[in-house]
């Protein structure tokens, strides 16, 4: 089934991917392309949002497409350098501001009329993050919306169906962003929202079906919501040929290897478990460097991998767990100019020596979609509820070098931590929760005998789909028990201490 398409041309801002998942909320099908692959419009694309940049649109270097095949056929937002782009080419001015137009802003007047921002608060509170402004927005537009410093704050060409804005709607600080999009997507651009997680689902079956035929699938379980959706989507598009692995790397939480077998079993896959903890723990020995660790975790896994493969004869593919943000942070995959923060074992190519093609069901979809794709799949909540971890493991929660006794002291840390918000009912507030191994050692006393042992952070977060988040406001009576709990009980530890950074500017993990 051919969907209504949304087209993000993508200027390379580390929100884009975020517009995309916005879109999606509406249940219409979006799309991101880098500026510089733009080659014209598809038959089912039905408008398209220009997005924000790090670049500034003065700069010699800036992206500068040629959108004379878009404007006038289909409605176009502009989002921030999408706008400054939009005015600079129809002869607006733009030049950079006095200060920084970046945070909270109220828009002060707006027209209320306008299809894009009906139904909006005229006070409605918007977030700006731009280093230029626009002076003049040329003769073909007229202002639609202003803030007390920023005057030409959103505008449109009523002909055309042009719209350029200098805020993001797409941030939640933006409060009435969904509001803003909803009348771009449903309203101007007329889509229906005929795209959702049981439509997808769908047809990603039978997409893989007629993709894979009669091969064989190896995937890699790791008893997260990730991979188990791929799993479950597999299975359902080519049964027996599926072949599961389960890896114990040797850095997993306390007990989850046998935990995440028995859980496997009522769903009727076929896992395997591989217990390998030896070889990823010696191909770690003295490495300290995050890139160096993530890399060489990635690396045995591959060689783990080719090892299961040559036991199962007909092996030509290898699936994994790879969704949208994984993919964003580790190669941009885009191909804009996002600059790259971490890589992701699960993301890239596969050496040549291992002849096995990789298939990545879930490489187009958030996290949030993707436990709805389960939910459609009937898996069982205890699994999708599950809190993502990542697939270095612990690895890249103890800071520095890998030993077998830090590994040991985090497991115990780890459990504690997470099992206390299991009892706690804390669980399911919390979106992804941590310890990390500090290489921080301090005084202590425990007794009348002077201690020298680890600090260890814990890391709550609240999030959506892993782009932005938030520390978690847990009580402060609960952090004092589960804080107690582990200096008493995990030998090595006699100070914790609380993760309080939002992302951004701090990511989630701290390797």
């Amino acid at each position: 089934m051919q969907h209504q398409r949304i087209l993000i041309l993508d200027f390379g801002s580390q929100y884009t991917q975020l517009i995309a998942r916005r879109v999606r909320e509406l249940n219409v099908y979006s799309e991101i392309i880098p500026w510089h692959a733009y080659d014209g419009l598809a038959s089912d694309i039905s408008g398209v949002i220009l997005s924000g940049s790090p670049f500034s649109v003065r700069d010699e270097k800036a992206p500068r497409p040629d959108l004379s095949s878009m404007l006038g056929k289909v409605p176009v937002l502009g989002v921030c350098y999408g706008a400054q782009y939009l005015a600079q080419i129809h002869g607006g001015v733009v030049e950079a501001s006095d200060s920084r137009e970046y945070g909270r802003a109220h828009l002060k007047s707006l027209n209320a009329e306008n299809p894009l921002l009906h139904g909006m608060n005229p006070e409605s509170q918007v977030w700006m993050s731009h280093g230029d402004t626009i002076l003049s927005i040329g003769d073909q537009f007229e202002t639609i919306c202003s803030t007390h410093d920023v005057e030409f704050a959103g505008f449109w060409d009523t002909d055309r169906s042009i719209f350029g804005i200098q805020f993001h709607p797409e941030v939640w600080h933006s409060q009435e962003g969904p509001i803003l999009l909803g009348n771009f997507i449903q309203g101007i651009c007329g889509c229906t929202g005929d795209w959702s997680p049981a439509s997808f689902a769908d047809e990603s079956i039978r997409g893989l079906r007629e993709k894979i035929g009669k091969d064989k699938v190896i995937l890699g379980l790791s008893g997260g919501v990730d991979s188990t959706v791929a799993a479950e989507l597999l299975h359902r598009a080519i049964g027996d040929q599926l072949h599961c692995i389960f890896v114990d790397n040797g850095l997993l939480r306390k007990n989850e290897f046998e935990q995440v077998l028995k859980d496997y079993e009522h769903m009727g896959l076929n896992v395997k478990g591989v217990q390998a903890g030896d070889r990823f723990l010696e191909a770690l020995k003295g490495e300290s460097d995050p890139e160096t660790k993530r890399k060489a975790i990635g690396r045995v896994f591959v060689e783990v991998f080719d090892d299961a493969s040559k036991e199962v004869e007909g092996a030509a593919w290898l699936g994994q767990g790879t969704i949208y943000p994984d993919v964003i942070e580790s190669l941009s995959a885009t191909g804009g100019p996002s600059a790259t923060i971490k890589s992701h074992h699960n993301v890239g190519g596969l050496p040549d020596y291992m002849k096995l093609k990789v298939v990545e069901p879930l490489r187009q979809i958030f996290k949030d979609e993707v436990r709805r794709v389960g939910k459609e799949l009937g898996i069982k909540p205890e699994i999708l509820g599950r809190h993502p971890f990542p697939g270095p493991g612990l690895a890249i929660r103890i800071l520095g070098d890998i030993t077998e006794e830090k590994v040991r002291i985090l497991q115990e840390v780890d459990h504690i931590w997470i099992q206390g918000m299991r009892d706690a009912g804390l669980y399911d507030e919390v979106w992804q929760a941590g310890a990390i191994l500090l290489p921080v050692q301090s005084v202590g006393v425990m007794g009348d005998e002077r201690t020298y042992e680890q600090a260890v952070a814990l890391r709550a977060v609240s999030s959506t789909d892993g782009m932005t988040a938030d520390w978690c406001h847990l009580p402060y009576d609960f952090l004092a028990k589960i804080s107690n709990e582990i200096i008493n009980k995990v030998r090595g530890v006699n100070r914790v201490v609380y993760d309080i950074s939002s992302k951004p500017p701090a990511t989630i993990e701290w390797e």
